[in-house]
């Protein structure tokens, strides 16, 4: 749907003249003579009539002045009124078809390369550690923190580089490092990546991946530490085993050698995680389950079972609003009882760790899970779904007041174009009476569910009401000498002139009845569509 806005944009002026976007120059010619007799202001004695001939003869001035252009033509069917507005002019000296469609080409290279120079993503994580027993002991509420930063920048369609750093400090211990990456798109099935690091782990390193296939892809990567010289080799394989399912292995050869084999299942609804990790002397195994119960909230619980630990988590998230989130986990384990808080805003992260106890106590492990969510599905109950439900329903009367405005501006305007159409309106269709052709009985444009109704019904007869707006008049006035009527394909019917949109963001319908060779007839056609009239197999 907003493809399909952004191109009537770039064919609103072909609505204006009611021109196919393929209209050859004499067409528009003709169009435009035609259009500029009907509202020329000197035709009007009447000062409120003058006012509105004026208006709607400037819009016709304009469509001309830009369509009968080859050039502004050019720029405006490819970049619509923005393209002219930027000062996208391609001067006199451009001639040739081919010469205005290079230089479009490159002014369109030009601005997305500015575009992606200017595109830059961050990202950050601050982690806060806490330990209630330490905090009992004497020793302070905080036991350590860390912080990542990166920030992220698309040099060209192929070229990507990331700076990152990261702090960590632990009791009384701390350290640092900076890494940079830059990546390269060697093909579209496969990249490359050059990565070095100073700082705690001084290293060099390199990794390429490849599309094996549709549905499998490899990595390998070697690094090497600066400080010892050792060596580093990494193999993974990823595989889709299904339209939901993934799965991936992992193999780690070098200092800390591993293996893990994992799997991932994720549909609109659930996502599942298992992964398997063997290493030197050590394993551990994990599965995950987030549950969504709708866009703005989910629960999950997960567990890890370890060579050196057993830990169990559960708890839910919810979205504030289209950037930020919040999360909680109680997590209970061999290490104690703790709860996790995230805040998560754009790229940033916030997470606050809380250890409550070292020791498993039933009762106080009970108490640290059931008070927070019942404290949690109190306040949602009597605070944050109060205040959600008066925050949605405020913007739906600001939506519907600014959108009862621009219809009320929009009928407006579509009155005043429809009075300057009125007198040769009624001497086509007194014409087309006398040679018994073709009269436009009932036209209206607006909502679907409406017209729908209506050319379902056997019931021809129409009150007035909002969503729909009556453009009788207007087609009467566009009914050619050959007793013919067309509108054209591609092009939005709001933008001719006598016709609005009356129901913003609503699909539209054309439903129209006309008289022809003594038959009745009616036609139900689509914003878009082409409608073409009279045919029999309109008739009632």
């Amino acid at each position: 749907m907003e493809e399909q806005n952004e191109e009537h944009e770039k064919r609103e002026l072909y609505a204006v003249l009611n021109l196919s976007p393929e209209a050859s120059d004499e067409e528009i010619r003709k169009a435009y003579r035609q259009w500029a007799q009907a509202y020329h202001p000197d035709k009007y004695q009447n000062p409120h009539m003058k006012d509105a001939a004026t208006e709607n003869f400037q819009r016709v001035c304009e469509a001309y002045e830009i369509l009968s252009d080859p050039n502004k033509r050019q720029i405006y069917d490819v970049y619509g009124m923005e393209g002219l507005k930027s000062g996208l002019e391609l001067g006199p000296r451009l001639e040739r078809a081919e010469e205005i469609k290079a230089e479009l080409d490159r002014l369109k290279r030009m601005r997305e390369h500015e575009k992606m120079m200017a595109h830059f993503r961050s990202s950050g994580t601050i982690i806060t550690n806490m330990s209630v027993p330490q905090c009992l002991d004497g020793d302070g509420l905080f036991r350590g923190m860390a912080m990542t930063s990166e920030i992220q920048s698309q040099l060209s369609k192929r070229n990507v580089v990331a700076i990152s750093g990261n702090l960590a400090v632990d009791g009384h211990q701390g350290g640092g490092a900076a890494n940079a990456v830059l990546s390269h798109q060697l093909s579209e099935v496969q990249s490359i990546e050059f990565m070095a690091s100073a700082g705690l782990r001084s290293l060099l390193g390199v990794q390429t991946s490849r599309h094996i296939s549709s549905h499998s892809s490899a990595t390998i990567g070697l690094s090497m530490s600066l400080k010892d010289g050792s060596l580093n080799l990494s193999n993974a394989w990823t595989r889709q085993l299904s339209e939901t399912t993934n799965g991936h292995i992992q193999l780690m050869l070098g200092s800390q050698s591993s293996v893990a084999v994992g799997w991932q299942k994720k549909d609109e609804k659930r996502t599942a995680t298992g992964e398997l990790k063997l290493g030197t002397g050590s394993f551990e195994t994990a599965v995950h389950y987030t549950h969504r119960f709708s866009s703005k909230s989910h629960g999950s619980i997960g567990g890890r079972v370890g060579s050196s630990s057993i830990e169990m988590e559960v708890g839910g998230g919810r979205k504030l609003s289209k950037f930020s989130s919040v999360r909680w986990l109680y997590v209970v384990g061999l290490q104690g009882i703790s709860w996790r808080f995230e805040l998560h805003r754009g790229g940033q992260k916030l997470i606050i760790p809380i250890l409550l106890t070292s020791y498993l106590n039933p009762v106080f492990a009970t108490g640290a899970l059931v008070f927070p969510a019942s404290f949690y599905f109190v306040l949602k109950k009597f605070v944050i779904k109060p205040y959600y439900l008066k925050r949605n329903k405020q913007k739906a009367l600001e939506k519907e007041g600014k959108s009862s405005a621009q219809v009320q501006e929009g009928m407006a305007a579509a009155e005043k174009a429809q009075k300057l159409q009125q007198t040769v309106a009624n001497r086509k269709k007194n014409r087309q009476l006398e040679t018994n052709g073709l009269v436009i009985m009932k036209a209206l444009y607006g909502s679907d569910t409406i017209l729908n109704n209506l050319y379902s019904s056997s019931d021809t007869s129409f009150e007035s009401t909002s969503g729909v707006i009556d453009v009788t008049t207007p087609l009467n006035f566009l009914v050619n000498d050959s007793g013919q009527l067309k509108l054209h394909e591609g092009v939005k019917k709001s933008g001719i002139m006598g016709f609005c949109d009356p129901c913003p963001g609503d699909r539209k319908l054309l439903y129209v009845e006309y008289a022809h060779a003594s038959n009745q007839h009616k036609v139900l056609v689509g914003d878009y569509d082409e409608l073409l009239i009279p045919q029999g197999i309109h008739r009632i």
